[in-house]
């Protein structure tokens, strides 16, 4: 198992008093705006948070992670991108630059202590406002860049994503002060050790903002076939240089990638609209059931209709 971290400088124990009192009210905020388990959208731009009050079955929870920040207040949760284990709790903070097919499992919940969790979305015109005051000579050169990133955070961003959330208590606050707590999480985000890999994202006619611009047209049109060249082409890059950097920022080739979005997508129609297989296969873009079938037995671990029927079984359980 790899684990990306991004730890923060040794704490006093003074500091560290501070920082778990910081994150337990932040757990409490969460808690208080979360009736039940789920993630849900609060009714900030941007915010939202989630609880989950059992661990997760055998299986993961396979979804598109979008770029966002996100903090695990109380529980613990593990996200695969590509090969990739990151470990997300005690106010560890999980930072995914671009949009990210992920696993996501449940470890450490329980009805009396639940997962408490809250995330922000990056806003990337925000975002791009504040880097020129955060880099005003540019970013620095960057190195060692991966898919998703972990660190220890600080008390003043828990304090801030606090703030942010206790504005729900406050009628008003969610028009009037949260959009200045907002631009404050950017701020200290991009001021973080890990501030350059999400400033590089809205940095214009970077490589990474070119990948990010691939990585919407295959959102956008996975179902239909393309050439590697093609997509390289539309972003205005070679197509070695395109492979390197789309593996770089998002742990994956192009085409595990599109591949991944297909039968995400595949099993989230089998399991919503109660359809077949072999319809879901031909909506996702596939043209043979037997590679479909090969492909989801591979990522997903069973053939379609066994890991379709257990879902529900696992459902009908729950409820």
């Amino acid at each position: 198992m790899s684990l990306d971290d991004h730890a923060a400088t040794p704490m006093s124990d003074s500091a560290k008093g501070s920082l778990k009192a910081e994150t337990t009210r932040l757990a409490d905020l969460i808690y208080t705006h979360s009736s039940h388990d789920g993630t849900y959208a609060a009714r900030i731009p941007g915010l939202y948070v989630n609880r989950y009050s059992r661990i997760e079955a055998t299986d993961y929870v396979h979804t598109i992670y979008s770029p966002a920040v996100g903090i695990a207040a109380q529980g613990k949760k593990i996200i695969t991108v590509g090969k990739n284990v990151y470990e997300y709790a005690g106010s560890r903070i999980f930072i995914a630059p671009v949009a990210l097919p992920v696993a996501m499992k449940t470890i450490l919940a329980s009805p009396t202590e639940p997962f408490l969790g809250v995330g922000l979305y990056l806003d990337p015109q925000r975002i791009a406002a504040l880097v020129p005051k955060v880099y005003p000579q540019g970013l620095p050169t960057i190195r060692n860049r991966r898919a998703g990133y972990v660190m220890d955070a600080d008390l003043a961003l828990i304090n801030a994503m606090a703030r942010l959330v206790d504005c729900l208590s406050s009628p008003g606050d969610d028009h009037l002060i949260a959009p200045l707590i907002t631009d404050e999480i950017f701020i200290r985000l991009l001021r973080s050790p890990i501030g350059v890999y999400v400033a590089e994202t809205v940095f214009a006619e970077s490589n990474v903002q070119r990948v990010v611009k691939a990585i919407d047209w295959l959102q956008n049109n996975f179902s239909q076939p393309f050439k590697i060249a093609d997509l390289a082409e539309m972003v205005h890059l070679s197509e070695s240089s395109f492979r390197e950097h789309f593996k770089s920022v998002t742990a994956m080739s192009p085409l595990q990638y599109r591949n991944v979005l297909r039968l995400q997508e595949a099993r989230r129609l089998m399991l919503s609209n109660q359809m077949d297989a072999t319809t879901a296969c031909r909506i996702v873009g596939y043209a043979s059931d037997s590679q479909f079938s090969r492909e989801y037995s591979r990522f997903f671990g069973s053939p379609p209709n066994r890991d379709i029927a257990r879902w529900r079984q696992e459902r009908q359980h729950l409820n």
